[in-house]
This record gives structure tokens, C-alpha cells and sequence, in this order.
């Protein structure tokens, strides 16, 4: 009965651990946006210029993006040319990586073995007074200002979660005559320990049209 005890007292102590974490990283800095349109959980959201760092990682979705936040996690803490910690920000974003053909203006998605893993840089900084990464796997890149449809949904992001909510996305993009101009974009605002119902995570589509 105590070893009953001592496991759920445990238990207990680990989700109030997951909820300390999710509210702290809820104070990190996130890409400011003004809401142009809304539908519930469903949004059309202009976004300012903004620079981020981006790995290009091989692989399936999953471990990709875990092998590129290790990347730039280790850039950020102190692994660049000054040794200057940057500031963790939220969200992580993911995207299937396009290729450009060679001899015709075609844009090709690739087959989902290769992916940008990004973080957003805080507003703070500049291109000329970000620390300059050591690993040239790490790029930096300015990004202008650009237009997304948006969902946003809690619990688990697994591929048919994400597909699921591409699709409402789509459907709502169809309805107000938006067109893609990307790639989806995955979002995700929480540690992998986090609650599923505190969880933020975002499917983005750059659009353009009224």
C-alpha cells in the first residue's frame, strides 16, 4: 500500500513538474502577428519581418525535428563564434524542405525526408548583431513580412493529427478563396513532457488573396 502511495505521489509530482515547465515557457518570446481574420481556432495572421536560424535535417518527420532543435539548441547556448547565449523562443517550426528545378520555374516539395527545423531569433537582435554560428549546418536568414492561414489545436501532434487539421485548414483557405504559397508549417510551443491538453500546436500555410 506505501509503494502504492509512493508511485502516485510521484506521478503527482511529475505532472505539477510538466504544468511549472508549460508555464514558464508560455513567458519566452513569441513572433508577434496581428489577427486579420477568425473562425474559432482557425486564423488569417499577418506577420512582420523576422530573422530565424534554420537547420536542413534528413529523415522522418519525427526524428528530424529532433535532430535539427539540437542543432540550433546548440547554437543558441553559446556554441558561435562569440560564445553569446540567445534567448529560447517559441515556437519550433518544421517545414518540408523545397527544391527549386534548375530550368524551370517550378517549385518541387520534397518527399518528407528533408526538413527545415527553425526557431524565430528574438526581435532584439539584427543580422549584423547575432552571434555568427560556428556549425555551418546553422543558417541565419531574414524572412519578410508574410501572410498564414493558421489552426491551432492542443493534445498530440502526431502525422495523422497534422493531416487532419491541414485538411480543415485547407477547407477554410477554399472558403474565404486564399491560395498556398508554401509548404505547410508545423508549430510546436511546448517541451515533449508537456500535458497533451496544455499543448500549442500550429499548422501554417503562407497565402496569398483577400
Amino acid at each position: 500500500m506505501r509503494k502504492r502511495w509512493i508511485l502516485l505521489a510521484a506521478a503527482g509530482l511529475a505532472g505539477v513538474g510538466a504544468i511549472t515547465w508549460s508555464a514558464m515557457a508560455s513567458n519566452v518570446e513569441t513572433p508577434d502577428y496581428a489577427v486579420s481574420s477568425k473562425s474559432g481556432n482557425l486564423e488569417i495572421r499577418e506577420y512582420g519581418p523576422t530573422i530565424v536560424a534554420e537547420a536542413t535535417v534528413e529523415g522522418e518527420r519525427d526524428a528530424a525535428i529532433q535532430r535539427g532543435f539540437r542543432i540550433i539548441a546548440d547554437y543558441i547556448f553559446g556554441n558561435n563564434l562569440s560564445s553569446t547565449k540567445v534567448a529560447m523562443t517559441a515556437p519550433v517550426m518544421q517545414q518540408p524542405s523545397e527544391k527549386i528545378a534548375m530550368t524551370a520555374p517550378v517549385i518541387q516539395q520534397a518527399s518528407g525526408k528533408s526538413w527545415n527545423v527553425r526557431f524565430v531569433m528574438p526581435s532584439e537582435y539584427t543580422m549584423e548583431t547575432l552571434p555568427k554560428p560556428v556549425n555551418s549546418k546553422v543558417a541565419l536568414i531574414e524572412v519578410p513580412a508574410m501572410r498564414f492561414a493558421v489552426i491551432r489545436f492542443s493534445g498530440f501532434a502526431g502525422q495523422g493529427s497534422l493531416d487532419a487539421h491541414e485538411a480543415e485548414l485547407r477547407a477554410f483557405m477554399a472558403e474565404r478563396g486564399l491560395t498556398a504559397t508554401s509548404a505547410p508549417q508545423y508549430a510546436f510551443y511546448n517541451a515533449p513532457w508537456t500535458l497533451p491538453f496544455m499543448r500549442r500546436n500550429e499548422v501554417m500555410i503562407e497565402v496569398t488573396g483577400k
